[in-house]
């Protein structure tokens, strides 16, 4: 029977092969979106790891975790010098990583810190950041580019890069009276640690030498630079990791209080889960879109059996009178259900991992989203599952017309 159900839909092959088409783009835009939404939560989750606190100016949890670990955003205020330093000096802080924003280079965030930040910061599952290139840097005018900067910028060890003011893609005030040399590149992470410039906190200092609300009043050397104090007054945030993650609440609550000036320490982990419940809707929009995409497509399927089976009743009744019983012909509008909607399946299996083939490097450079190639999760079974038991009951409907012909009235003429 399902050799005579697949001549049968081959015998149709135009119409049958527009069901099927219709049937894998619906299914690929059903996982495309889980594995899209699975992959952001995943890219997201593995920016940061075994951070305790992120301490920044008094604003929103989520905005802090935005502008300080993704790159997105500005914040309200900064953290003074000497705040960090009180701070910092708290017992039971094991570690910190200081963060300046608010420069560029060529669209790219730049981001002041100290050598930390290549010793303490974590991301993935605890993985450490590995040089590919070069080492850190040591010196206030030495740079460390993330992977996804040095490969599309095109720049190798050793280079000189000038850093813009402001966080714009485009900016007409450039530090180009002290340049910074490329000493390091960092291995690939599928973070945002790929699309930012790493330079010192005193590299941060000594290019705004001499800049008065945001303009540049008077040209500073290098020489000149490194004379003064490049001690930063304040910092954008920081990273705190305990030596007992016990005492996370207690310190969240210090600095929460903390009198010298308005401060926030918030949890990296709750705040991604407040990040998530606030985009839960759109996730839910677009999960119900793929949704009723798959249903149009099982639509269809079934319309356009129902469409041709009044011009089939002389075929199935032509079956009748070489002995098929009405069950037989049951089956083989069920099989061919079933075939169409599991060749659907695989056509757009294979429409999926083509999409994601030309998509990954889009992906992996705009956004940071890694899409690495692996069989379907359980998750994205339980949907294949649901599409394939859909199909069956949607060939249900025809097979039953189907079972219901009878001999005399395939081969009677209507008038």
């Amino acid at each position: 029977m399902l050799r005579l159900a697949l001549h049968s839909l081959w015998a149709r092959r135009l119409t049958a092969s527009l069901t099927l088409l219709a049937v894998a783009i619906s299914v690929t835009l059903l996982l495309g979106v889980e594995r899209v939404r699975s992959q952001a939560r995943d890219s997201f989750a593995n920016t940061v790891s075994g951070t305790d606190l992120i301490v920044g100016a008094r604003s929103g949890q989520v905005n802090l975790l935005l502008y300080s670990v993704f790159r997105i955003g500005n914040p309200t205020n900064n953290v003074g010098w000497d705040a960090y330093q009180q701070i910092r000096a708290l017992p039971g802080i094991a570690w910190t990583i200081p963060l300046s924003l608010g420069d560029s280079h060529k669209g790219f965030r730049v981001l002041g810190t100290n050598g930390d930040y290549f010793n303490h910061l974590r991301y993935g599952r605890q993985q450490p950041l590995v040089m590919a290139e070069g080492h850190p840097f040591a010196t206030p005018f030495e740079a460390v580019l993330g992977a996804e900067v040095a490969r599309k910028l095109g720049y190798r060890i050793g280079q000189a890069i000038v850093i813009a003011h402001g966080a714009g893609s485009t900016s007409f005030s450039q530090h180009d009276n002290l340049p910074f040399k490329v000493v390091g590149i960092l291995a690939p992470t599928g973070t945002p640690i790929d699309r930012t410039v790493h330079v010192p906190l005193a590299g941060i200092e000594a290019i705004h030498l001499g800049w008065d609300s945001g303009r540049h009043s008077k040209a500073v050397t290098a020489d000149q630079a490194l004379e003064q104090d490049l001690t930063p007054k304040t910092i954008t945030a920081f990273m705190v990791g305990l030596g007992n993650r016990i005492m996370a609440f207690q310190l969240q609550r210090t600095i929460n209080t903390w009198r010298s000036e308005p401060l926030m320490a918030i949890l990296p982990g709750a705040a991604l889960q407040e990040l998530w419940g606030l985009l839960s809707v759109a996730e839910r929009a677009l999960a119900i879109i793929a949704g009723f995409v798959v249903v149009a497509g099982l639509i269809g399927m079934l319309t356009t059996q129902l469409a041709g089976l009044n011009e089939r009743r002389r075929e199935l009744a032509i079956l009748r009178s070489l002995g098929a019983r009405p069950l037989h012909l049951f089956t083989l509008l069920t099989l061919e259900s079933l075939a169409l909607t599991s060749l659907g399946i695989l056509a757009g299996l294979a429409l999926l991992y083509g999409a994601q083939a030309l998509a990954a490097p889009l992906l992996a450079s705009q956004y940071g989203l890694l899409f690495p190639f692996a069989m379907p999760s359980t998750y994205e079974w339980q949907l294949i599952g649901l599409v394939w038991l859909a199909g069956l009951l949607i060939g249900l409907l025809p097979a039953w017309r189907a079972y219901r012909y009878s001999l005399s009235d395939g081969m009677s003429i209507r008038l």
